[in-house]
């Protein structure tokens, strides 16, 4: 079975369990600053896990891109991925515990679904703390279902606890089921998931606990489900392979590379694995409205794009490439992201520019590093570039510590790794702080302000767009309990007079009291009575169109106040760029 026959056995199973298909959501999550990338299939759907009705009802299913960056040092081995694919079913309070399990359990068995042996199947369930209970509610489940003591393997916090997505929002136990891997004459009488031939391969979330600003838990208004399946591990398993590398998913990314590349000895899988996942999440992402830059996806992606750059060097590709792997990721995944296909000219080209940057760069640290080493006197015995140098060309000039190493191996110089660390880690434990401060709070917490502020973006488009033309788009937006941030599509720096015609609109809307209407429709009634659709593919049949009086109308998903008279008095705090043709606006919105 291949990833697209998955994915459609996936969604019709669960359209016949009474689920409506929903699409996947852009990889920068909308008014959500807990977070650089949507991470998994819940992420999306926070506001509605909190309560909020969702216009196709209360059982979704789809597939949804993720990006998780935690692990970027590790991808090169056989199961590490920045990008990949979800397929999730959801319940918001309607169905629970034991429908969860039995759809799970169907799926997995039936023999027009995934047919999986029994035998070689197993589960964990939460084993309960000061927290919450144990969860034995999904333990008799299992039990029900013919599973034994010895495939039931009751496990702590953090092996079956899941979310928040951010650092507050829904969350709750979990129970996840795992695969035999290993020979079948192997298959032990006891599952012990710390086996690694036993490999994770679904995992129901039961939604019962909302996590608060105190780190304390409290019960869910409604209890929802929440399941996660990820395409790329179940399609290996499903073909038998050892590593999802090997699936069609990737193979044509690497015949690319195979094609291009001179070396053919040392560490060469490691280099191709890490170019071909650097270049497909970095594909997605600029899909969805990233360019590379300095700060936040922007530099995430940039540090993909320059890795993958390094990974090709080793493999003695002597030409920009990147964009021609990029072509490979268009041609595999645009019949089903379609986002791909409309956007590869501006993938491409932003591939090209960051190859050339960092060209430059290269040969601006290969300088620097020529002077650090002609310091050196030549009767010096045992030359080393210390740590500080090291983290100086990785930090002034991006460049990346293993190429100062295999530079300074040449040159008969060693490196201070020990040193380079620990400046590294002191620089990632100043970055961490800075974001834990500057992604507290966010929308997820649904409170009035943040609602308001909400608001006050769709009003700030359409005053944009009056001001500077209809080419402004939404390019993302940050919103915390304190202001707003508002990224859009604009090729120039706003003048103090556009920037005060700004204002002066927002809040001439605001003072006009504008009831604000929700409506229920189809994205083609919505856009052809002018409202404005960003990633419409993500909502499926239905959508929720917001109206502020006659000034503007918006498909959105997320919570609104209902009138305008609500949010105060609206100031722009500062306008600069974002990245090349995106502007930033943060602004803020205080009492009268």
């Amino acid at each position: 079975m291949n990833a697209k026959d998955l994915r459609k056995k996936y969604l019709d199973f669960f359209v016949s369990k009474g689920h409506a298909v929903i699409g996947s959501a852009p990889l920068v999550p909308e008014n959500d600053p807990t977070v650089l990338f949507t991470t998994a299939g819940m992420h999306p759907l926070i506001t509605f896990l909190l309560g909020q009705k969702h216009a196709q009802g209360k059982r979704l299913v789809n597939y949804q891109k993720c990006i998780r960056t935690g692990d970027i040092d590790e991808v090169g081995d056989a199961v590490h991925l920045t990008f990949f694919e979800m397929l999730g079913n959801w319940s918001l309070g309607d169905y629970f515990k034991k429908d969860a399990i039995e759809f799970s359990f169907e799926f997995l068995t039936s023999p027009k679904c995934l047919g999986l042996p029994m035998d070689k199947l197993a589960v964990t369930v939460f084993e309960g703390d000061a927290d919450a209970p144990f969860d034995e509610e999904a333990y008799n489940h299992w039990l029900r279902l013919g599973f034994k003591e010895n495939r039931i393997s009751k496990r702590p916090k953090k092996d079956n606890w899941w979310g928040p997505a951010g650092q507050t929002g829904p969350c709750g136990p979990d129970t996840e089921m795992f695969y035999w891997t290993g020979p079948e004459n192997e298959i032990p009488s006891v599952f012990t998931p710390d086996d690694r031939r036993w490999v994770e391969i679904w995992n129901d979330v039961f939604m019962q606990y909302n996590k608060i600003d105190k780190g304390t838990y409290e019960p869910l208004s409604q209890q929802n489900v929440d399941t996660g399946m990820g395409v790329e591990r179940v399609t290996a398993i499903l073909q038998g392979k050892k590593s999802c590398y090997e699936t069609e998913l990737f193979q044509p990314l690497f015949a690319k590379i195979n094609e291009l590349k001179k070396v053919s000895e040392g560490d060469i899988e490691r280099s191709e694995r890490i170019i071909a996942d650097h270049i497909r999440a970095a594909t997605f992402i600029i899909a969805d409205g990233v360019v590379p830059g300095n700060v936040d996806q922007a530099y995430v992606l940039r540090r993909l794009i320059r890795r993958a750059i390094r990974e090709g060097r080793k493999l003695g590709i002597d030409c920009r490439f990147t964009d021609l792997i990029a072509e490979k990721v268009v041609e595999n995944y645009s019949d089903v992201y379609p986002e791909l296909e409309r956007n590869k000219d501006k993938i491409y080209e932003a591939l090209r520019t960051e190859e050339e940057m960092f060209e430059k760069t290269l040969e601006k640290g290969t300088r620097e590093f020529e002077k650090l080493i002609g310091r050196v006197p030549p009767h010096v015995t045992q030359k080393v570039i210390s740590g500080k140098n090291a983290f100086y060309l990785y930090e002034t000039y991006g460049f990346p510590i293993e190429l100062t190493d295999d530079m300074a191996r040449e040159k008969g110089f060693s490196v201070d790794r020990e040193g380079f660390d620990k400046a590294y880690q002191k620089h990632q434990e100043l970055s961490r702080q800075g974001a834990e401060q500057k992604f507290k709070g966010g929308l997820a917490d649904n409170s009035e302000m943040t609602t308001n502020l909400h608001t006050a973006t769709h009003i700030l488009h359409e005053a944009l767009r009056q001001v500077l033309g209809a080419h402004v788009a939404q390019k993302g937006s940050n919103i915390t309990v304190e202001r707003l941030r508002f990224d859009f599509s604009h090729p120039d720096k706003m003048t103090p007079e556009q920037i005060s015609k700004v204002e002066a609109i927002v809040n001439e809307v605001i003072q006009k009291g504008h009831d604000i209407e929700c409506e229920e429709t189809t994205v083609e009634d919505a856009k052809s009575r002018g409202a404005i659709g960003l990633f419409v593919e993500r909502y499926g049949d239905k959508v929720k169109m917001y109206s502020i009086g006659d000034f503007s109308k918006e498909i959105c998903g997320g919570p609104h106040s209902d009138n305008t008279s609500k949010l105060g008095k609206f100031k722009i705090l500062k306008e600069e760029s974002s990245s090349q043709g995106v502007r930033r606006i943060k602004a803020v919105l205080t009492k009268e």
